[in-house]
């Protein structure tokens, strides 16, 4: 029972700090570009972060921002250290939806798989049966390259694995179209050629505990209305020169 109460406080408490211009903190990697990472004068910013800047201009609460790596930070929301998260979180495993709950999407990507130039190309994802891919353990790409027999190295982020990939030390990548795209762009000389792409998309939203129902309630009505007004279009260029706020 004593459980049950400090959930529901600690739902009580979020919504509370929303309406009343309290500070929220917000967990994400800040080493994901171009969602979260720091520029070249060291201030976080990427996309989640400003869609989430955006979020608390227009609902008028203040953030602060909690950078961890994304293995450990859907397990830190559950243990309440921190509100939300904001790291191109999409919810898409049973587990995780009994766990949390997902805002209105921000914005839509697929998986993409990335090979060194020298390595192969697929038709279909199972095609990945036996090779080595470089992930995050506990991160949607993760799980679809064991649920498709890969062999899994463990990484802290994507920096790790396209260096690792870069070094021929494993065979591939997975992870969101948007990231590699900016990736490859940014890095022509890179060594790396797209080997597979989903044609599905998900959807991005700001993640919180079961419970905060009427908080995300809040966030998601501010979300829908920097898409209305253009906010989330300009953003979504800004990143990644083009809209990926609509499906």
């Amino acid at each position: 029972m004593a459980s049950g109460n400090t959930v529901a406080a600690q739902a009580s408490d979020l919504l509370t700090r929303i309406e009343n211009g309290g500070t929220v903190s917000i967990a994400t990697e800040g080493t994901y570009v171009p969602f979260t990472y720091h520029d070249e004068t060291g201030k976080l910013t990427g996309y989640d972060v400003e869609v989430a800047r955006a979020v608390a201009d227009r609902l008028g609460f203040k953030i602060e921002f909690r950078e961890t790596s994304w293995d450990s930070m859907l397990a830190g929301l559950k243990a309440g250290r921190y509100d939300l998260v904001a790291n191109q979180v999409s919810l898409t495993t049973p587990e995780r939806r009994a766990t949390f709950d997902k805002s209105e999407n921000y914005n839509y990507s697929g998986p993409m798989v990335l090979t060194h130039r020298d390595g192969p190309v697929f038709q279909d994802i199972k095609e990945i049966k036996g090779l080595k891919a470089a992930q995050t353990l506990s991160s949607n790409y993760g799980e679809l390259a064991r649920d498709n027999e890969a062999v899994i190295v463990p990484v802290d982020g994507m920096a790790q694995a396209l260096t690792l990939l870069n070094q021929k030390r494993v065979d591939l990548t997975i992870n969101n179209s948007l990231a590699l795209l900016d990736y490859l762009n940014t890095h022509p000389n890179a060594s790396l050629q797209i080997a597979w792409r989903s044609s599905e998309k998900n959807g991005a939203g700001f993640v919180a505990n079961k419970g905060q129902e009427d908080a995300l309630a809040k966030i998601s009505e501010a979300v829908r209305s920097l898409r209305e007004d253009g906010t989330l279009k300009k953003l979504s260029i800004q990143f990644f020169g083009e809209d990926v706020s609509v499906e």
